[in-house]
């Protein structure tokens, strides 16, 4: 049986040069050397002993400026509408997000990272190791995607998916 009310809690803060959605690199591959920490809150220090041993971690955060989610969606990088789960796309059913940034250090509650996608401000939810042999499947194929230069597409953040004004200060 799937409980309905599930509850997420913060284990910290991602904090990022990135202020609004606008011009935020869309993937870390795209936001290759920009800097940013992540603040771990005290109750789950301990939890950091062996992190450092590794070059990249996942984070999976909230989307917390995240508009609301539709089941159709123009992406970043297309001007085709998509069903959203074909997409990469912020506003989610559940606004659970996922990047594996560098880590450069650990100082007491505070990571060091690189490769920053994510708007400052965002709440951490989980840390996972980044182990190429496991999340590294180059051969993939990768639906439309496949027809998307990544090289040569800018990778850069519109508001499409961001909160309106109004809503922000919410």
């Amino acid at each position: 049986m799937i409980d309905d009310d599930m509850r997420i809690k913060p284990i910290g803060v991602i904090h990022t040069p990135h202020k609004m959605a606008e011009g935020t690199p869309i993937q870390p591959f795209k936001a290759r050397g920009i800097a940013g920490s992540v603040e771990i809150y005290t109750d789950y220090m301990t939890a950091l002993q062996d992190v450092d041993g590794f070059e990249r971690i996942w984070l999976i955060y909230w989307f917390h400026k995240s508009r609301q989610p539709k089941p159709i969606v123009t992406p970043y990088m297309d001007d085709t509408p998509r069903g959203l789960f074909a997409t990469r796309a912020p506003s989610r059913f559940n606004n659970i997000g996922i990047s594996v940034v560098r880590l450069k250090g650990i100082n007491g509650s505070l990571l060091q990272i690189e490769d920053v996608d994510m708007l400052d401000g965002t709440p951490l939810l989980d840390i996972k190791p980044y182990v190429p042999s496991f999340d590294s499947y180059p051969e993939a194929r990768h639906g439309w995607l496949e027809k998307v230069s990544q090289d040569t597409a800018e990778g850069k953040a519109d508001n499409r998916f961001e909160q309106e004004s109004q809503e922000k200060g919410k």
